[in-house]
């Protein structure tokens, strides 16, 4: 992102400020010009995550191992040169920004929609030219790369600043990313990821200095250019009628270039033709139009100007260090020994969704690949409210206010439907357990085996699988967190089948002794457009657990949550089409006879929790297909329901919710106070009552 078309303009415009360097050789250059010093570039993580999932197959769910074996492979490219790697996460979207992530993900949905088309067409996935990122990439880049013993921190604020900032106070080599706003920090060297090739280390620099003397502007000119001309946080009409005079006053370098060109040069001559001061910016604020935040222009410049650094447009600045903890005086959260720890988890990468809950009651989830077209399944936003109304309970309590409300948490959560004009308000709500929702003081200062026994039953209650303590314990942890979760998806959407549940717990088992090279090679009969929401659906709730395994405390080792652990796409997809096609379980486990016991063993304590919630997992497969017409006519299995020898599934005890006409899905939230009229349920950014019966439906 950055400023709108200056990546453009610096190619076509000021080619020589594209530099191809060898990184190898700059490496030796700062070793002999810095003694005992390591070379160190920090990464802009979230800027390289397109270059590092380059697999083959990306829509099945996410092919996790053969990713970590890929960030293994990349780092030890830069560790053979010498080169020392620091990773920087996005750890907030921040308020000024919430416009153009809307957008983005409004535009992400139909090319989701598009996706999901071509996959019922042609039941294969499509090219890389609609490749779209797996969910959970970012968060699961984080724990890969400090699993293979790289320093990752996650911003308190934008990443861009912080990787700047962190870039020229710890004099790195340079910044890897791909962002045109590090052409307006005044900070070390920028070098391009969509440029590098890694076995050679050689990528493309972008010189500052060539850029300036291109446009005629100083260095501290940049901040005020970047606003003028618009950044991605700048909406682009506020400054129109400004750029259009600019560019009617001749101007002897705007005639031959296009337009953005053009106006890229006739605003660098306005600047270069005032004195550089705050009075000057004073000026310039009163063009803006009426109704526009005049403040905005101010902020988007200090928002580049790094610690220790001034600008000459600006008056005085406040010190980082306090507008740090001018932030943590604003934080929502009373108490400061909590907080402080939650941010310093944050900041080293350890814990998920925790700190922006705690500080700003807010958080926030980008689009999903899920065909919203299918009936039977409910987007995974609508599917984990009630788990993530648990986390807020422990994270914030459930004392109502003067008004009788529980504390809420305002969420940008995408799923089909949502135009994403304001954020859901969701409640938190209580644990049925004995004593209620313990105090997150409890759980996370407490010490000793006890509390940790609690911590454990905590993290199960959240799933309502508290009465099976001793089962889930026997487990490894990676296996109990998969049967939570599947435990909990099965209660809350009554379209999945015997077969779902064959699919994933197969998957889970044989994974575990795949390598990254036999999992590359699965070959695939087809790809299906259920099987694809369904692995999406898995891996979107191994991330939400991850947010109950921060709140609890971390019962579990976060590793333990890693996808890598328990999930490949294409080994569930063919588990699934395998499980449809009625396959036997000696078949799914491909031969593996010492699988046979645990698998009976998983399948049995999941249908058993589910018994107990009056939940019946039925035989319901979708292998049709697969066969022949009159195969199907004959065989007797595919003309009459089948179900397992579970008891009857038990119905909403409350509110009934349907979507788009479908008794499928068991929504088992505390409804909003308000909803939309039309083809499906959905929450509108409105209140969701707490207080109302728990139960499950099935339409």
């Amino acid at each position: 992102m950055g400023v709108i078309g200056l990546l453009s303009f610096v190619q076509n415009v000021c080619p020589s400020a594209c530099v191809t360097v060898d990184l190898k050789e700059m490496a030796k250059e700062y070793q002999e010009a810095n003694p005992g010093c390591t070379p160190t570039i920090v990464v802009d993580a979230m800027c390289c995550l397109r270059y590092w999932y380059t697999l083959n197959s990306w829509v099945q769910g996410g092919q996790w191992l053969e990713y970590v074996s890929h960030l293994k492979d990349f780092i030890d490219c830069f560790r053979a040169a010498g080169i020392k790697l620091v990773f920087i996460f996005d750890g907030v979207v921040e308020q000024k920004k919430r416009p153009a992530w809307v957008k983005r993900r409004l535009n992400d949905n139909k090319k989701i929609a598009k996706i999901f088309r071509f996959l019922k067409a042609n039941r294969r996935q499509p090219g890389r030219a609609m490749f779209f990122i797996p969910s959970g990439l970012s968060t699961f880049s984080r724990f890969a790369l400090k699993s293979l013993g790289q320093e990752v921190f996650c911003s308190k604020q934008e990443a861009d600043y912080e990787v700047a900032a962190y870039g020229l106070q710890n004099k790195c080599m340079g910044i890897l990313g791909e962002d045109t706003d590090y052409l307006i920090f005044n900070t070390v060297p920028y070098f391009s990821i969509s440029n590098l090739k890694l076995n050679q280390l050689v990528t493309v620099t972008f010189s500052r200095e060539i850029l300036c003397d291109t446009l005629g502007l100083g260095m501290t000119d940049l901040p005020l250019f970047a606003c003028l001309v618009c950044n991605d946080t700048i909406p682009e009409d506020m400054f129109r009628a400004f750029q259009r005079k600019c560019m009617s006053s001749d101007h002897p370098k705007i005639q031959s270039y296009n337009k953005k060109g053009n106006m890229f040069f006739a605003v660098a001559n306005f600047i270069s033709n005032i004195p550089p001061s705050h009075r000057s910016l004073e000026m310039l604020e009163r063009l803006l139009p009426v109704e526009s935040d005049m403040t905005l222009l101010r902020t988007e410049i200090e928002s580049y100007v790094l610690p220790e650094q001034e600008s000459p447009w600006l008056s005085p600045k406040m010190p980082q260090s306090q507008a740090i903890g001018d932030e943590q005086e604003k934080a929502m959260y009373s108490d400061k020994e909590i907080l402080q720890m939650a941010m310093e988890q944050h900041f080293r990468g350890e814990n998920f969704m925790i700190c922006n809950i705690l500080c700003k009651r807010e958080t926030e989830c980008s689009n999903t690949l899920e065909d919203e077209d299918d009936s039977g399944l409910s987007s995974q936003a609508l599917i984990y409210c009630p788990l993530r109304q648990h986390i807020y309970a422990l994270l914030l309590g459930t004392e109502k206010d003067s008004s009788g409300a529980c504390p809420t948490v305002k969420e940008w959560y995408v799923y089909p439907g949502n135009p994403l004009t304001q954020p859901d308000i969701i409640q938190a709500v209580d644990l049925d357990i004995p004593g209620g929702t313990p105090s997150l003081r409890t759980l996370w200062l407490t010490k000793g085996p006890e509390i940790q026994e609690q911590r454990y039953y905590v993290y199960l209650a959240c799933f309502h699988v508290e009465n099976s303590v001793k089962e889930f314990q026997a487990l490894d942890g990676p296996i109990a967190v998969v049967c939570c979760l599947l435990v909990y998806l099965l209660l809350q959407v009554h379209s999945l089948s015997l077969e779902d549940l064959n699919a994933f717990v197969a998957q889970t088992l044989c994974l575990q002794g795949k390598s990254v090279n036999q999992l590359k090679h699965l070959q695939l009969s087809e790809v299906n457009s259920r099987a694809v929401h369904l692995g999406f659906l898995f891996i979107r709730g191994i991330i939400t657990s991850m947010g109950v395994n921060s709140a609890c405390g971390f019962p579990f080792q976060m590793d333990d949550l890693m996808p890598w652990k328990m999930f490949d796409g294409r080994l569930f997809h063919q588990k699934y089409l395998k499980a449809h096609r009625r396959c036997s379980a000696e078949e799914l486990l491909e031969g593996n006879v010492s699988l046979l016991t645990q698998f009976n063993h998983l399948k049995s304590l999941i249908c058993a929790v589910c018994t107990s919630r009056s939940r019946t997992i039925e035989s319901k497969p979708r292998g049709y297909m697969f066969l022949p017409e009159n195969l199907v006519r004959q065989d007797p299995y595919f003309s009459k329901p089948h179900r397992s020898h579970l008891n009857p599934p038990f119905h909403y005890q409350g509110r009934r919710h349907q979507r788009r006409g479908s008794h499928s899905s068991g929504f088992r939230s505390q409804h909003f106070g308000r909803g939309h009229s039309g083809r499906r349920f959905q929450p509108t950014s409105r209140l969701m009552e707490c207080g109302t019966t728990v139960g499950y439906h099935n339409g």
